[in-house]
């Protein structure tokens, strides 16, 4: 090696070092970099995860609470309706709700804390006293024990419901709040790293410029999720509509400003009728879907600051903050249900829907949105079981519900008392004289009001759980006669009659079909008879559940007709083999040519379509013969009998074979 190159070569060494200093600088900056940068996207990852995972948690036990105050107010309902209408069928829906508050506080004592479970553990013990009271209070409404029903409610049930609401309606609010907290806390969480970001993120420019667009996408995201934790809150999942809890706070607003400025709000509460059947008939999706278009369609009718919510199931409530008064109020409720008459189509089906409105006045009838709530809805049931459409509250309704309670409580019993008895009435043909069936009419022997009409005791029947037994007791007891009088050597064709609610049960063939069964006898000697109002409320279902009956050689007669709505091109389809003419013709015959005209048309309409005709009413020997002129087939009235026992029927019988008898002797002689 040269001098000079070992010269040139030595001052290269500190530069070579000088570089590799630097690189290693620069590495180690670029590292402490992206470890600041990682640290720092870890550690804000993190505390938003965290918190966010409060959030949700806060958002999970507020929604427990919430269930568990639903379910409170849905006991506190049904208790009140099965006071009014008690039954097996309310009595297991409070017993579902009550099952629904002990799950929900379960949920909350499994995802809470401490304090959670320890809320929860005294709510449980509180709600095992209330139902322990309730079933007492249930226990004496069945037995009509008005007096003890009421000691009940004030000394037991009562406080312990106030405990029970005021504890789970007071965590519930506290949780909202506390949602609201940790939502919050999460948005300061956010802003704090926002304001962070530039300053760790300017060391390393475009990594910085990367993280932020990152950081920012992430926070947009967290803001739309924040959002929208904030509205579920709020808003049905199902209709986007407002929930209870949005309405109440909504409600409370509108209720003190009509309180300061002397004005009035109304609420109204709004339940479909028989949207139940729809899901059982279509299924539950189409019942989800119908809800949704029922929603828009409300909305179409209400004003500016108006607010409609849904409460859950079919139920619907609008909150009106500025009304003029009550009438004002029910012209809305009419216009809400105009807007429901057109039918919703629903994946090419077209679903009908109709609805029953309660409405309630601030002020007048109470000035707390859970006090207006249950009087709406006390309303609306008085609009729904009377067929009012709309109903504005009113006080004197309750008057009569210690009378209607404990007409209902003697009912239930003399189902089982045997206080309910058929009687008989016959039916003959016009043309050789035979008595060709029976038709089975019940009767009420009430041990101290004496003989009860069925108008007085039939519809209240309807409107709860009691029209099913009563139904079975009457087809029962029917079939139990028809088997006596074959075992007698005279068997005879009876008809019983059925409820507009007995066609919307599909059980109702398989409880024929037993009861004949049971009985033993043939289903030929059985006939139904259904109104045409019946026939009318339900027309698929009801063709669907004839047709089967049909099937089993069951005779099927349509009521009244001439008094309802069934088009001709319906009864075609339907599988009927008998008509009874409405008595509202018969009787006027002779004084209403009309009348006579109609029933002769409807005679020549049986007899076209291939069914007999048989005219109910017959109280004169004058409509008798005008039938027989007419070739009608048969007749029912007072004027060949009263309906009457069972024994009496057989009596009456014997006599009438004996006069027949005579009369054809006589004739045979002559």
């Amino acid at each position: 090696m040269r001098p000079e190159e070992s010269m040139s070569e030595r001052p290269k060494a500190p530069a070579a070092d000088r570089t590799t200093l630097h690189s290693r600088i620069a590495s180690i900056v670029l590292v402490a970099v992206l470890v600041g940068v990682s640290s720092f996207a870890i550690w804000s990852s993190q505390a938003m995860s965290r918190a966010a995972h409060a959030a949700d948690v806060a958002a999970m036990l507020s929604d427990h609470y919430d269930r568990a105050d639903r379910a409170v107010s849905a006991e506190e309902s049904l208790e009140r309706k099965y006071r009014l209408e008690p039954g097996p069928g309310v009595r297991e829906k409070f017993d579902d709700v009550a099952a629904d508050l002990v799950q929900a506080l379960d949920l909350v004592a499994a995802n809470g804390n401490q304090a959670d479970r320890a809320r929860a553990e005294e709510l449980r013990l509180d709600h095992q006293d209330y139902l322990a009271s309730i079933k007492r209070m249930f226990d004496a409404v069945d037995a009509g024990d008005l007096a003890l029903v009421l000691d009940l409610d004030q000394r037991e049930t009562e406080p312990l419901f106030d405990a029970i609401a005021e504890a789970v309606h007071g965590a519930a609010a506290s949780h909202h709040d506390d949602v609201v907290a940790k939502l919050a806390e999460l948005r300061e969480l956010e802003t704090l790293t926002s304001r962070l970001t530039p300053w760790v993120f300017i060391v390393g420019l475009l990594l910085t410029m990367a993280m932020t667009w990152v950081n920012h996408g992430h926070r947009r995201l967290l803001d739309a999720e924040r959002r929208q934790a904030l509205h579920d809150s709020l808003h049905d999942s199902l209709t986007g509509l407002p929930n209870r809890t949005l309405l109440f706070e909504r409600c409370r607003r509108a209720l003190s400003a009509a309180e300061r400025s002397g004005t009035t709000a109304a609420l109204l509460l709004i339940d479909l009728d028989r949207f139940k059947e729809i899901n059982d008939t279509f299924g539950h999706h189409y019942g989800d879907e119908l809800l949704k278009l029922v929603g828009d369609r409300m909305c179409s009718v209400l004003g500016e600051g108006q607010t409609m919510a849904r409460l859950g199931g079919d139920e619907f409530a609008i909150l009106l903050p500025e009304i003029a008064d009550s009438g004002a109020a029910v012209e809305i409720g009419c216009r809400l249900r105009a807007v429901l008459e057109e039918p919703f189509t629903v994946e090419g089906v077209d679903l009908d829907v109709e609805a029953s409105v309660g409405g309630v006045l601030s002020g007048e009838h109470g000035n707390e949105p859970t006090v207006l709530l249950q009087r709406a809805d006390v309303a609306m049931y008085i609009a729904k079981t009377q067929n009012l459409g709309v109903f504005a509250y009113d006080p004197s309704v309750d008057a009569h519900s210690p009378a209607k309670l404990a007409l209902l409580g003697d009912l239930r019993r003399a189902l089982s008392s045997g206080q309910l008895v058929l009687h008989y009435q016959p039916k003959v043909n016009l043309t050789s004289g035979e008595i060709v069936g029976a038709e089975a009419l019940i009767r009420w022997e009430h041990p101290v009001k004496g003989l009860i009409s069925p108008d007085a005791f039939i519809p209240l029947a309807e409107h709860t759980g009691l029209i099913g037994p009563l139904t079975s007791h009457v087809l029962d007891s029917a079939l139990a006669q028809a088997r006596i009088w074959i075992d007698a050597g005279a068997p005879l064709t009876v008809s019983v009659n059925l409820s507009a609610r007995s066609l919307l049960d599909d059980g109702l063939p398989q409880q024929v079909a037993e009861s004949l069964a049971k009985h033993r006898v043939p289903a030929e000697l059985l006939e139904l008879e259904i109104t045409e109002s019946a026939l009318m409320a339900e027309p698929v279902q009801a063709q669907r559940l004839l047709a089967m009956l049909a099937l089993m050689g069951i005779r099927l007669s349509i009521d009244d007709f001439g008094a309802g709505y069934t088009s001709l091109g319906q009864l075609k389809n339907l599988p009927i083999t008998e008509i009874k003419i409405d008595k509202s013709f018969i009787l006027n015959m002779g004084l209403e040519p009309s009348d006579a005209l109609i029933a002769h048309s409807i005679i020549d309409l049986g007899h076209n379509l291939g069914m007999t005709v048989l005219a109910e009413g017959v109280e004169t020997a004058e409509a008798l013969n005008h039938l027989t002129t007419f070739d009608c087939d048969s007749a029912q009235g007072f004027y060949l009998c009263r309906p009457v026992s069972a024994a009496a029927f057989d009596e009456w019988r014997d006599a009438y074979r004996t006069s027949a008898d005579t009369r054809d002797a006589h004739t045979s002689a002559g």
